[in-house]
């Protein structure tokens, strides 16, 4: 058991501040029940944070402020990693990261593979939807992301600007991966995919 406390601190430690993790995070270190176990030691001991039933975090600590809250995407992912959803950014949240919104999302809100349900934990309201344009392990973030923004923001409120931002930011290997999905996305949207390549390639002139 002190073996695997060690282990366990050390992983902790060397993540650094902030971490949100599950027992998950420590079972190539033992058992279930003895990593169970000694992160409840570990919380007892007031290493680690007992955020709710199998969900810790290594809290950041401030100077005047003392122990701070968790960062909501990471106990949003943490709750994923529970419940074996994946879980991505809001089209809300996938707007504003990608600069095609200045809205800033008032509510906690991300997409899933998983069931609609609200998540009350460390004090804060978590919403996850069940996602419309499915999120796909073969992309990147940013592609991923894309599409959920595009979703979000609906075909009559793209224009050429908002394709070119997104072109930008996506690479040539994100664009042939997307195209390479697009019966997975409504049409309209598969649609984007192909303008958004051509425009890559300065196949349409951008706007100036």
């Amino acid at each position: 058991m002190n073996s695997i406390m060690g282990k366990i601190r050390s992983r902790v430690r060397a993540k650094g501040r902030g971490w949100v993790f599950t027992p998950k995070a420590f079972l190539d270190i033992g058992p279930r029940a003895a990593v169970d176990q000694t992160l409840s030691r570990l919380a007892k001991q007031g290493f680690v944070r007992r955020l709710d039933r199998g969900v810790y975090d290594y809290p950041k600590q401030h100077a005047t402020l003392g122990t701070l809250s968790p960062n909501v995407d990471n106990l949003a992912q943490a709750t994923a990693t529970r419940s074996g959803d994946t879980v991505f950014p809001s089209g809300a949240m996938a707007a504003n990261m990608l600069g095609l919104s200045t809205q800033v999302p008032a509510k906690s809100v991300y997409m899933t593979n998983g069931l609609t349900r609200t998540k009350k934990i460390a004090g804060r309201a978590i919403t996850f939807k069940h996602a419309h344009v499915p999120v796909m392990d073969r992309l990147s973030k940013t592609a991923n992301l894309t599409l959920q923004a595009l979703s979000y923001l609906g075909k009559d409120s793209i224009n050429d600007q908002t394709l070119d931002v997104c072109a930008d930011r996506l690479t040539d290997q994100d664009l042939r991966k997307m195209a390479a999905v697009t019966d997975q996305v409504p049409a309209w949207m598969a649609g984007l995919v192909i303008k958004m390549k051509q425009r890559k390639h300065g196949q349409v002139r951008k706007q100036a």
